[in-house]
């Protein structure tokens, strides 16, 4: 396996290139990709837009195929994308993915979530939407991500609230009605993320004000 370029950071891992076309994705810090790519291919097989994926010799590593197009956060940024479409596209993902059985419930009615899916993490290919980074996926209620997904993107437009209600009204209207708990739940489980800084945890509560405004329709 011949590493190229890097092409993508993020909190967690990073990006490179391969020479083959396809691309690693490397966790840092001891973490590890194990169960990724056995979720993504549990997905892919039951029709759900993720990457292809192969086996990697390290743990912290997983080769994925390369993708073109941009982020749906790109595409909204450039303007090519409007909010309302990319409420509504992010409600369709997250309710086609609660439609897939999960590998193992614990409980009935519990699906698989994704459990950071925003604008960053949606590909708009020439085929289609893709979702990527599955490193938080877990199976559970899907309230939990419908609610996590709503606070991911009210904190991070907490200082542009009128492109954060342009984007989760049409999300919110997409989705059965969040319920409290699981909007308590995204909350507690954003604020006890370690890659959260004290400036984005100051603003969840400011966020979930918001989801609640926008769910009520004011």
């Amino acid at each position: 396996m011949e590493i190229g370029e890097l092409i993508g950071t993020g909190r967690t891992a990073d990006v490179w290139a391969l020479k083959d076309g396809r691309v690693l994705r490397r966790y840092r810090d001891g973490l590890s990709a194990d169960g990724e790519a056995e979720m993504m291919t549990h997905l892919a097989e039951h029709g759900y837009p993720v990457p292809a994926v192969w086996a990697a010799e390290r743990p912290e590593d997983l080769i994925m195929e390369r993708l073109g197009g941009p982020t749906m956060l790109q595409s909204l940024e450039a303007g090519t994308t409007s909010a309302a479409a990319a409420g509504e596209l992010l409600a369709e993902l997250l309710r086609r993915l609660h439609q897939i059985p999960p590998r193992a419930a614990a409980r009935p009615g519990d699906r698989v979530l994704h459990l950071d899916l925003h604008p960053d993490n949606v590909l708009l290919t020439a085929h289609g939407p893709v979702v990527i980074d599955w490193s938080t996926a877990a199976e559970g209620e899907p309230g939990l991500d419908d609610a996590t997904s709503a606070v991911i993107l009210a904190q991070a437009l907490h200082d542009r609230p009128d492109v954060a209600r342009a984007i989760l009204v049409p999300l919110l209207r997409g989705l059965p009605p969040i319920a409290e708990r699981h909007l308590a739940e995204a909350r507690a489980r954003r604020a006890a993320n370690p890659t959260m800084t004290v400036a984005e945890i100051a603003v969840l509560d400011a966020a979930v004000a918001l989801i609640s405004a926008c769910a009520q329709g004011s």
